[in-house]
């Protein structure tokens, strides 16, 4: 008769603990985005070291916590963009970003061009769909992918 020992049952369930703290961080991120967000505040949040947390976070997700953070705060701006009524410096700082050039850099990498030509292309391109279909065409494509998971065996 085969039985987990304790210490599998033990560690699997701190596993499953970690997982449920990520997906609290996560959905942390996704409603506070334009507020000063830190690894540290989150992982007080949580009561995790920074690092832990952003070894259990890039476990679960395939990414660090601030990059993850990042994403939704370009996501966000790309919608604020499309709408066309803010400037692109206004844009920055809604979503919480205090650099613009950090601002621009990051949304360059994840959508292949500044803030501002975005802005100009966006319109036209999602020119007369609704705001639920223009989100979801819209959205970037990342380049990394998550890990598989922990080898089989």
């Amino acid at each position: 008769m085969c039985r987990p020992s304790w210490a599998d049952a033990r560690a699997e369930a701190r596993r499953l603990e970690d997982l449920a703290l990520m997906r609290r961080v996560r959905d942390r991120i996704d409603r506070e985005y334009a507020l000063p967000l830190n690894v540290e505040a989150l992982a007080r949040g949580v009561h995790m070291s920074a690092g832990h947390l952003g070894r259990c976070f890039r476990q679960a997700y395939g990414e660090s916590p601030y990059s993850y953070l990042m994403t939704r705060r370009i996501e966000r701006a790309a919608a604020l963009l499309r709408r066309g009524d803010l400037s692109v410096t206004e844009v920055c700082f809604t979503v919480g970003c205090s650099s613009l050039g950090t601002f621009s850099t990051r949304f360059a990498e994840l959508f292949g061009m500044p803030p501002s030509a975005y802005r100009g292309a966006a319109a036209d391109d999602a020119r007369g769909l609704p705001q639920c279909v223009a989100k979801q065409v819209t959205r970037p494509v990342r380049r990394r992918t998550a890990p598989a998971g922990p080898p089989a065996g």
